[in-house]
């Protein structure tokens, strides 16, 4: 079989392509992840010339600000933005997952209210899943959401909020009946983050870095009208915001961005190294090539119509460790100068991979689903096997 795009998808790559070398600051390496002040302002930059260029939503209907974009152009942005490190300044969870949530189980004020704003690149969201004993099994939440005449009243705790600092508004989740399954008891509630009984902590990470949170809800109280389609079937509508999050292309893009970075280094290694570092390079090309193969599976099998949900979990287990995996043979290439960190004087490549060996053990194989689930998914939906 032979893998190409049509003349139409070539050439959105290549406008994709040039919109970037333009839109970026000249040099951009974007080093500093999300979390950086900077890395952030350059982000919410990008999305202002994405939204008065129309591509800030490829993929959403054009009623709602989109292009209408099938999922290999979807694809296509999606591999460009993260083989060139672009920042997202919140678009990843606004545009790539909350906004199709909204879209598919709003009602019509709610998406009035909420996707020309995100479209504008003016409101910024979070998710509120996680919570300090529902993490992998999150079904387990116990934040309470308990009806008060034509309002609820929420109590309760959320932890691993990545960007919910900046975030305008959440996507929560709270449980509305106790006594029902715990899948079935669930709602999920349109929250802004500025409601009177919201605290919002950092969680620093090993790299030293605020990205994540915690947030503390205190008899916070939203209409009937923040939740967001029917009561108690909440858990099915998170189901759908994971769906949008698993496609995985970023990894492999990124990863081969980072391979080629360190061919143009690979000759400042000691000669008695050079063997085992090319065929370490070669092996980490291979394997980004394999990873882009798997995602370029899931957008086929979505635009014919197909939901890929063990293959989705493959491509995300698959890119998540191979995150890791070059991170850590980057710090071997570069030797002991590759163990500095924040662009430091002596610092390979702006110390990268070091950092990246901190982040990616939170963002590659815990966030968004850890190694475990995954492969979970794969044993039972996809091969058929009985659950442990």
């Amino acid at each position: 079989m032979e893998l190409r795009f049509s003349p139409a998808e070539q050439q959105l790559r290549e406008r994709v392509e040039a919109f970037l070398a333009e839109a970026l600051p000249p040099g951009w390496h974007g080093e500093g992840g999300e979390d950086a002040d900077e890395e952030w302002q350059v982000g919410l930059e990008l999305n202002r010339r994405l939204s008065d260029h129309g591509w800030m939503a490829p993929a959403w209907p054009r009623e709602y600000g989109g292009m209408a974009a099938g999922y290999i152009e979807q694809l296509i942005f999606n591999e460009a933005f993260a083989y060139h490190r672009a920042p997202g300044g919140g678009r990843l969870f606004s545009v790539g997952l909350v906004g199709p949530t909204i879209i598919h189980y709003g009602d019509e004020r709610q998406k009035r209210e909420h996707l020309p704003a995100i479209t504008r690149a003016e409101l910024y969201w979070c998710r509120g899943f996680s919570e300090p004993g529902a993490g992998s099994d999150l079904a387990s939440l116990q934040t309470r959401a308990v009806r008060d005449g034509d309002e609820y009243v929420i109590n309760g705790q959320k932890i691993w909020t990545s960007q919910a600092q900046r975030a305008d508004m959440m996507l929560l989740l709270a449980r509305t009946d106790p006594e029902a399954p715990k899948h079935k008891g669930i709602s999920c509630f349109l929250l802004p983050m500025r409601t009177a009984g919201v605290a919002v902590r950092p969680l620093i990470n090993l790299a030293g870095r605020h990205s994540f949170n915690e947030i503390f809800l205190t008899d916070v109280r939203v209409p009937l009208a923040a939740r967001l389609g029917e009561e108690n079937r909440g858990w099915y509508i998170a189901t759908t915001t994971l769906d949008y999050e698993r496609s995985s292309i970023a990894g492999s893009a990124g990863g081969r961005r980072n391979v080629e970075e360190l061919v143009e280094h690979a000759a400042e290694c000691p000669a008695r190294r050079r063997a085992a570092v090319r065929s370490g390079l070669a092996e980490r090309w291979v394997e980004t090539e394999v990873g882009r193969m798997l995602s370029y599976r899931v957008a086929g099998m979505q635009a014919r119509g197909l939901v890929p949900n063990a293959e989705a979990s493959a491509a995300k287990l698959y890119a998540g460790e191979l995150t890791q995996r070059i991170a850590r043979f980057g710090v071997s290439v570069l030797g002991l100068y590759g163990q500095l960190r924040n662009g430091g004087r002596w610092a390979r490549l702006k110390g990268r991979f070091a950092e990246q060996l901190l982040v990616t053990v939170g963002t590659a194989t815990i966030a968004g689903g850890t190694s475990e689930v995954q492969r979970n998914i794969i044993a039972t939906r996809g091969l058929g096997l009985p659950r442990g």
